[in-house]
């Protein structure tokens, strides 16, 4: 499975203009509203010049053109600006307010260090309430000699203070909250996609080891069907040369053996091409026109192509599964072409096929040439895998006597019995 990245936030060109969109429009409405703030007097006599709301308004407008790529940055020098504008009575206070806004949640939204990213906004946010309760704390020695301070339970100025307080607690609550939000949704955001990569990715490897799997099973199908008919072909082809001056009727016999196996050949063929036509998987378990009954003809077959080969079935026969009884007869196939092959002159061979309680036993031994090194092939390749597609085990080793034993086991499931599933 791919190696998980790590995520980190980074703004693109387009979040990157749009900054600077957002910064214009700041601008533009705090400049409008530092002219009717200063024009209506909203701090009285006390209130700072005009020019300095302007300069109030520059100073939380620039730093928004960067303020994801750097927002710490950005939300420290707008929290100055605001600190310092609001103490010197700068007739400009909304667009401050909704600028610390965007900064308090751009640090929760886009900054990947996240410790950090949390001592920022703690920071800026105690440090603003500490200079709002020292504010309150001044305002309230200021007014103490007027009366309706400390009339009634809550004077208006107490609570004048609390709705600033309460605002202020809003205030900062709703940026800090959702720049939490957008961060941990562009995180899941990125997990989603990412998973959908590799999920991509997966299916791209298993449809590659699909169409793996189909060749090798098409080559072992090709190799299986092949060797055998034209073993058989070329020993009796062999077989007719050397008597049809001697023998004619012979001979012609020994030809029929020769158009007999072309005509299973052909037919093997057939099968094959449907097969690999078919739709399905190859783990289904539809009905196969070869099976365990057909392994007794096999034998005669290996007989009559010189080979003396007898067969025999030991145990009460059980149903198997027709993906269980094709692998098992293209097992004995495999190995019958492989005895007349390599066991030379005057060699025989026995097949059986032993039922037990809980498994299939095929063994196919064969007498002749000694084998002193066994090298692996095609062949033995082929009856490995089918022996693990039916999930048993197999065994191939020489004879010290003298030629060669293929054994295979499988376990015996309770299935439907197929066509030509049980020998009997």
């Amino acid at each position: 499975m791919p190696e998980t990245i790590p995520f980190i936030r980074t703004p693109t060109d387009r979040d990157l203009r749009q900054d600077v969109v957002l910064a214009v429009v700041m601008l533009v409405g705090g400049v409008i509203s530092a002219a009717l703030s200063s024009i209506a007097g909203v701090y009285g006599d006390e209130q700072a010049p005009l020019w300095w709301a302007l300069l109030a308004v520059v100073g939380i407008s620039a730093p928004l053109i960067v303020r994801r790529r750097h927002p710490a940055q950005v939300a420290i020098v707008i929290a100055l600006v605001m600190f310092v504008s609001i103490t010197l009575r700068v007739p400009e206070f909304y667009a401050v307010n909704i600028a610390m806004f965007v900064a308090l949640y751009t640090v929760g939204a886009w900054m990947n260090d996240r410790r950090r990213a949390f001592f920022v906004r703690a920071g800026i946010i105690l440090g603003m309430f500490i200079w709002l309760i020292i504010v309150m704390y001044r305002d309230a020695i200021d007014e103490a000699g007027e009366a309706d301070v400390a009339a009634g339970f809550l004077s208006p100025y107490v609570a004048f203070m609390m709705i600033q307080l309460l605002l202020n607690v809003l205030y900062f609550g709703g940026a800090y909250y959702f720049g939490e939000r957008s961060w941990h949704a562009a995180a899941q955001r990125f997990a989603l996609e990412q998973r959908t990569r590799e999920l991509e990715a997966e299916r791209e490897i298993t449809a590659a080891q699909a169409v793996a799997l189909d060749r090798v099973r098409i080559a072992r199908e090709l190799h299986d069907v092949v060797a055998h008919h034209v073993s058989v072909m070329g020993v009796q082809a062999g077989a007719a040369r050397l008597v049809i001056d001697g023998d004619p009727e012979q001979a012609k016999q020994m030809l029929a053996g020769i158009e007999q196996a072309s005509r299973e050949a052909i037919g093997d063929f057939r099968q094959l091409l449907e097969t690999l036509r078919d739709p399905g998987d190859e783990g289904s378990d539809e009905p196969s026109s070869i099976g365990l009954t057909d392994i007794e003809r096999l034998a005669q077959a290996s007989t009559d192509a010189g080979l003396p080969t007898d067969y025999a079935v030991i145990g009460e026969p059980v149903p198997v599964s027709s993906t269980v009884a094709v692998n098992l007869y293209r097992i004995a196939q495999e190995a019958l072409t492989n005895a007349r092959r390599h066991a030379g002159a005057g060699a025989s061979a026995d097949v059986r096929l032993r039922w037990m309680p809980d498994a299939v036993e095929l063994e196919i031994v064969n007498t002749g040439r000694t084998v002193g090194v066994l090298r692996p092939g095609l062949g033995q390749l082929g009856m490995r895998e089918r022996a693990l597609a039916s999930g048993g085990e197999i065994e191939l080793q020489p004879r010290p006597q003298g030629g060669f034993r293929v054994r295979v086991t499988v376990p015996v499931r309770t299935t439907a019995p197929a066509p030509g599933g049980v020998a009997r």
